[in-house]
């Protein structure tokens, strides 16, 4: 797990090392989030890179400046990059192992919104769900037959 302030230590390093102003990429900056599904963000607009508070405490110490290399990349690739070649090139140059996104843990303990199916698989959501959804597990594409019963926890 690791520790919040160690996280900002590395980011302001890292936004230090390879996000200088003297280097024209004007000032950036670093701070935690209240994101529960998306481990980190690049602002553009704010010129600012932001890593979820809820998320930070759970991965481990790879795990977390693994997130800010991807972000940092982000900022030096520009917001036209995407995940494209040019953001792969430079993620790669700066030490980023990673994919183009985050497969791990979300914060499931936080979701308002629990649905079990039929068979039992729970599903969490951020949002209230607005419209019917079965179980991707039950079936493949949508089936009545396994429609999700939603309570607001």
């Amino acid at each position: 797990m690791a520790e919040l302030s160690r996280v900002r230590i590395w980011a302001e390093a890292l936004i230090r090392l390879h996000l200088d102003p003297r280097f024209g990429a004007g000032a950036w900056s670093f701070d935690f989030d209240r994101a529960r599904r998306r481990a980190g963000l690049c602002n553009y607009t704010e010129r600012r890179i932001t890593v979820s508070r809820h998320l930070a405490a759970r991965f481990d110490d790879d795990e977390i400046h693994q997130v800010l290399l991807h972000e940092v990349a982000h900022a030096l690739a520009g917001s036209a990059a995407g995940h494209g070649r040019d953001w792969k090139r430079i993620a790669a140059e700066i030490g980023y192992a990673g994919g183009r996104t985050h497969d791990g843990e979300i914060a499931h303990e936080l979701a308002p919104w629990v649905g079990v199916c039929p068979a039992g698989h729970e599903h969490v959501r951020f949002r209230r769900p607005t419209r019917p959804t079965s179980c991707g597990t039950c079936a493949r594409g949508f089936s009545r037959a396994h429609l999700i019963a939603w309570q607001k926890r």
